[in-house]
């Protein structure tokens, strides 16, 4: 090397992954972005219905309660039902490679080959992984169905997360109706708090996708703005269907 040649890091840092809250970034974006969205919806709803400030107000608070808890229960159903489809087909796994050694390892040796390795490096590479059933039974995992134990999800993490920041976001709806009188002006005030929580949400979603900020936080705005006046319109709407 000559020298005061650059080294090939030279210049460019090492960017560390996210680590162990990669999982649940579905649940931390979706439970306050729900959050925000669906209860500045319904009170955009009921205040378009002529509601007064404190039935809106009461209205948001059952929503929020209700939002939360439905997040909850469904995210926790869920992640736990992925769980055992892992752990069923993880046994499974185990019983092909006691009773299918043969076929498992062929299957072993597409996997590896539909990656670029062929020739003597595949005889070899396959050879190592099927010494042991351990370490065939961690390949196949991976390769046949996607599961790396440190992406697995932990359905009460999951719940908690998405049950959390679904309150979390519902309260850029509730506050406004608690400091003011107006159900209109707590409706300005809701769809301020909840803009700007909608643009944060974006912007730190994209230090993790590495997007363009300014995109994200206006693309949430777009689409809560337009589901807003389709939910003012139908409160109206249906208020003066009601007489």
């Amino acid at each position: 090397m000559q020298s005061g040649a650059e080294t090939p890091a030279a210049g460019h840092p090492y960017i560390p992954h996210i680590g162990d809250s990669r999982q649940y970034m579905r649940d931390i974006i979706l439970g306050v972005n729900d959050g925000l969205v669906s209860m500045f919806l319904l009170v955009a709803g009921v205040v378009g219905g002529g509601l007064t400030t404190r039935q809106v107000f009461l209205t948001a608070v059952a929503g929020s309660i209700a939002g939360a808890v439905s997040m909850a229960a469904g995210e926790y159903l869920a992640t736990e039902s992925q769980e055992e489809v892992f752990d069923r087909e993880i046994a499974l796994e185990r019983d092909h490679i006691a009773h299918h050694r043969e076929q498992e390892v062929e299957q072993l040796a597409g996997y590896f080959y539909d990656m670029g390795i062929d020739g003597d490096e595949l005889d070899t590479v396959v050879e190592v992984f099927a010494q042991d059933d351990e370490r065939l039974l961690n390949a196949m995992k991976r390769l046949e169905f996607g599961v790396v134990d440190s992406e697995r999800r932990s359905p009460i993490a999951a719940m908690l997360a998405s049950g959390a920041l679904f309150l979390v976001g519902s309260l850029a709806s509730v506050i406004p109706f608690i400091v003011l009188d107006s159900p209109d002006s707590g409706l300005a005030l809701a769809s301020l708090l909840t803009a700007i929580g909608l643009f944060i949400v974006g912007v730190v979603k994209t230090r993790v996708t590495n997007t363009n900020p300014f995109t994200a936080g206006i693309k949430n705005l777009v689409i809560t703005a337009v589901g807003a006046v389709v939910a003012f319109a139908i409160g109206a709407l249906v208020d003066a269907s009601l007489g």
